[in-house]
């Protein structure tokens, strides 16, 4: 399926999604994919849907959902996009029909001055930066062999000074890979100086690619919300749990579940929630019962988040 949605994104709104790649073509078999292992690895760039044919898909979506508002066209392929050697003609025709276009890639061929100029076109980008350590980027990503760390980077760097778009990052938590608070501290220093409007904090939360991988436990998803924070000015978690963050339903027992699926509440935060809804403590250990909310403490303080880990 080359076109779905729209879909409801905390990032996008509601996207339409325009899968420019062949299944699990990619420049990385990251352990974490929720798709599964790459099918075919490359890093060589290379024509495969016509931008044309995929114009009017998407043309005739739109057609189908005209009592849906649709924020973004997001090109989220079941691969790598980047690897479309007609990507920048793909945003330029996309961007006719009027409604924004965003990427979502993995960064790996960014380091291409082609590649940045073609993302350069998008009005949404968002980057993914899960290691600054060469051992650690190839235990998560498991990249191509022709690719180099040093030039993704140094590629997302370069990107950011020439984009004037929206950048944003993500960053997969895997336990036991990149959790401990030195690695997260290297990989929020990087993204402080890439500084995006926002810094996504993801973890796995469907089958990966490789048995065994987890996500961290809710203290080291603290930390690492903490870390971030400290050097950034807007971070958030990215878990696959679209709640109705930051809007009150009168339910403290949803608005809490939905907060904490972006952050952390600290204890005297949740207090004051409960206090407009005229509600008591009880609520919290309830969901604490119910394994739907964690409590955790960093620098001294009480914070909760919900509870992602089973």
């Amino acid at each position: 399926m080359k076109i779905f949605g729209p879909v409801p994104s905390r990032r996008l709104g509601m996207s339409l999604g325009v899968n420019n790649i062949p299944y699990k073509i990619c420049t990385y078999s990251c352990v974490y994919c929720q798709i599964g292992k790459a099918v075919r690895m490359q890093s060589e760039r290379q024509a495969f849907y016509n931008p044309e044919e995929l114009l009017l898909e998407v043309e005739e979506a739109l057609q189908k959902v005209q009592n849906v508002h649709t924020d973004y066209i997001t090109i989220v392929p079941d691969g790598e996009p980047t690897l479309d050697i007609n990507l920048g003609v793909l945003i330029r025709r996309l961007k006719t029909v009027g409604i924004p276009v965003a990427v979502i890639t993995n960064s790996s061929l960014i380091f291409q001055e082609t590649v940045r100029d073609e993302l350069g076109e998008a009005d949404y980008v968002s980057v993914k930066i899960d290691a600054i350590t060469d051992l650690t980027w190839k235990k998560i990503d498991r990249p191509y062999k022709t690719l180099k760390l040093k030039s993704t980077l140094d590629g997302i760097r370069r990107f950011r000074k020439g984009f004037s778009g929206k950048l944003t990052t993500e960053t997969m938590l895997v336990k036991g890979l990149n959790d401990t608070a030195d690695e997260l501290t290297r990989i929020a220093d990087f993204i402080k100086d890439v500084d995006p409007e926002t810094a996504y904090l993801s973890i796995p939360t469907r089958p990966p690619a490789v048995s065994g991988v987890l996500p961290p436990d809710e203290e080291a998803i603290n930390e690492g919300y903490h870390i971030f924070s400290k050097r950034l000015s807007s971070v958030e978690y990215l878990t696959g749990y679209e709640g109705n963050a930051f809007s009150s339903t009168g339910n403290a027992a949803e608005d809490i579940l939905s907060i904490t699926a972006v952050h952390p509440m600290r204890e005297d935060a949740v207090w004051a929630l409960l206090d407009k809804t005229g509600d008591s403590w009880s609520i919290v250990e309830t969901l604490i019962e119910q394994k739907s909310l964690q409590e955790s403490t960093y620098g001294g303080h009480r914070y909760y988040l919900r509870k992602f880990t089973k």
